[in-house]
């Protein structure tokens, strides 16, 4: 299976290789809440009943702690914003941070040092 940001409009991945799958959130137009899961081992896709917290994203950025949590933080509404969502691995479910980003922003980057950090940088204001 091809997962082609032109068919889904994908703008933020997050990896859990210790849990067997891909997070990927967000779109591009129309904007988006959803999370989609692929497995490794038959690349079946699973929407997640959670999506999103707030408003529909897109250019937001995804990190993992692997077999933790995906971690998927800021994107445009039709404004910046500094929501970072956490998604648990063991049972899909959300958790919206209370800290958030240091200030609202959309197409950041993001990465993480496994079991330590993730980290959230760049982007427009």
């Amino acid at each position: 299976m091809a997962i082609r940001p032109a068919d889904h409009g994908i703008f933020a991945s997050a990896v859990a290789a210790l849990t067997g799958a891909a997070y990927f959130a967000g779109g591009t137009y129309p904007r988006s809440t959803t999370i989609d899961k692929f497995a490794f081992a038959d690349d079946s896709r699973t929407t997640l009943s959670t999506g999103l917290s707030g408003d529909a994203r897109n250019q937001l950025a995804g990190a993992a702690n692997s077999g933790t949590a995906a971690y998927f933080a800021g994107g445009n509404t039709g404004f910046p914003s500094a929501i970072v969502d956490k998604f648990a691995f063991a049972d899909d479910s959300r958790t919206t941070l209370g800290t958030g980003l240091s200030g609202a922003r959309y197409g950041l980057a993001g990465a993480a040092n496994s079991g330590t950090a993730a980290y959230f940088a760049g982007g427009n204001a």
